[in-house]
């Protein structure tokens, strides 16, 4: 009974740094990507970009940034700049947050995917 409750008292510790969607709404999104006061970041693997991706999107596909330093990412990424995340459901995203926010960076995961936000609006790239 007390390593069962060791356990959950772990596993609350460990969720409780785990990042959870920012409550910015798309179109708050939207807007601060467009005034360069945030970038977006797709964290889908290079196949899923291919098959299409947000336009002014970053790709930093989550398998390449589990291991990546800060030196290793983008340029267009800067510490006191908003870092919008998304994948295709919500998941991976939040991992990708964890990562960058362990690194110093304002990650903040989408709950939508990348089918979601084009239908909120954002444009698809060519």
């Amino acid at each position: 009974m007390r390593m069962l409750a060791s356990l959950m008292a772990f596993g609350v510790c460990l969720s409780l740094g785990a990042a959870e969607h920012t409550k910015d709404a798309p179109a708050t999104v939207k807007k601060a990507v467009a005034e360069k006061k945030a970038v977006i970041v797709d964290v889908r693997e290079a196949d899923e970009w291919a098959d299409g991706h947000l336009a002014g999107a970053i790709a930093l596909p989550l398998s390449k940034l589990k291991s990546a330093t800060a030196a290793d990412l983008p340029k267009e990424l800067a510490k006191d700049t908003p870092v919008y995340l998304h994948c295709a459901s919500g998941r991976r995203c939040l991992k990708a947050a964890d990562k960058l926010k362990e690194l110093g960076f304002d990650a903040r995961p989408l709950k939508d995917g990348y089918d979601d936000l084009i239908k909120a609006g954002f444009e698809k790239a060519k």
